[in-house]
């Protein structure tokens, strides 16, 4: 008889697998088509022909951005639904997404910064600094008191978010796309600037897996197995703050990834964070990618991936209310 350990091992890798295949895949869908061999040519040894330079320095960017964002706001949901108790929590949640957006508006409107190099960074601090805000107005023993003050924070900056977009059009054209969560136009640096924050989060969040199992556990469980909640709490949002900040400084504002893919993984892991996280890792990858490479290969158009995830993930999410409950009082 199989191991569920050694079951649930083989089953990474077979995704893990999968998910190469679909990078390797998605690297040759656009308006130019590109065969799978071709791609890896161009990726195992370049020749400088156009082909060559399509992958590398047009898709390659775009697929890496897709693959990492959406990997860290899967696992990035899973923490939060663990930190909070609540199973509809998301990134979001802490404020992440409106304090990217603000930050990225401001900086067009008020600094004429306009290249996505620095629009990246802009994005990453206003991130950092709304979670931060929320934590301090949501510190407590109760969970709940985090949810209320992210819900406030996010309605407010939002609202003035929309009022400085709806004076400038200018920046309402240039920050549209971002905030659909279009991945179109990434360069290999802009990547490359925001993947240490991002992948030492990743790192932090697997060492940290024991702890949020515990928590997920409830606060009376997780006292009584010695955790120091405040700590573990603060350390969670820091964690949460690096991966979701780093994604949508990248990405944009996906939705539904950080709460579809956890309650996914969940239904076959069960509540084991150290097999969780993996899975929501690879399942949060696949998700993004494929959400921005099908309506390329279906129907030749370039829709912006939070839209398609938009599609996907609101379905999904009725079905778990009517299914599961998770919406029952």
């Amino acid at each position: 008889m199989t191991r569920p350990g050694a079951a649930s091992a083989v089953l990474l890798l077979l995704l893990s697998c999968g998910l190469l295949v679909l990078t390797v895949w998605a690297m040759g869908v656009g308006a130019s088509e590109i065969s799978m061999s071709r791609v890896a040519q161009a990726l195992w040894n370049p020749s400088g022909e156009r082909a060559d330079i399509v992958v590398l320095q047009v898709r390659l960017p775009r697929v890496l951005a897709g693959v990492t964002a959406g990997a860290a706001l899967a696992v990035a949901g899973a923490i939060m639904q663990a930190m909070t108790g609540n199973p509809l929590a998301e990134p979001g949640l802490l404020g992440v997404n409106a304090g990217a957006a603000f930050a990225v508006v401001c900086a067009l409107s008020f600094l004429d910064i306009t290249g996505m190099s620095h629009l990246i960074w802009a994005a990453f601090t206003g991130a950092a600094g709304a979670a931060a805000l929320v934590y301090a107005l949501g510190a407590g023993p109760n969970p709940v008191r985090l949810v209320l003050a992210g819900v406030v924070v996010t309605s407010f900056l939002g609202a003035v978010t929309m009022a400085i977009l709806m004076l400038d059009v200018q920046a309402l054209d240039t920050v549209r796309f971002w905030t659909a969560g279009s991945l179109k136009g990434r360069q290999l640096e802009d990547v490359a600037s925001v993947l240490p924050y991002l992948l030492g989060s990743l790192v932090l969040a697997l060492l940290f897996a024991g702890q949020f199992t515990a928590m997920s556990l409830g606060s009376t469980v997780a006292r009584g197995l010695g955790q120091n909640l405040a700590l573990w709490r603060g350390l969670a949002a820091l964690v949460v703050v690096g991966l979701a900040g780093s994604a949508v400084a990248m990405a944009g504002p996906l939705g539904f990834v950080g709460l579809v893919v956890p309650h996914m993984v969940r239904m076959r892991t069960g509540a084991e964070y150290r097999r969780i996280l993996p899975y929501c890792l690879i399942g949060g990858a696949v998700l993004t990618l494929a959400s921005d490479t099908l309506p390329r290969a279906l129907w030749g158009r370039d829709v912006p991936a939070g839209i398609t995830l938009a599609f996907l993930g609101a379905p999904f999410f009725i079905w778990l209310a009517r299914s599961h409950g998770a919406l029952r009082s």
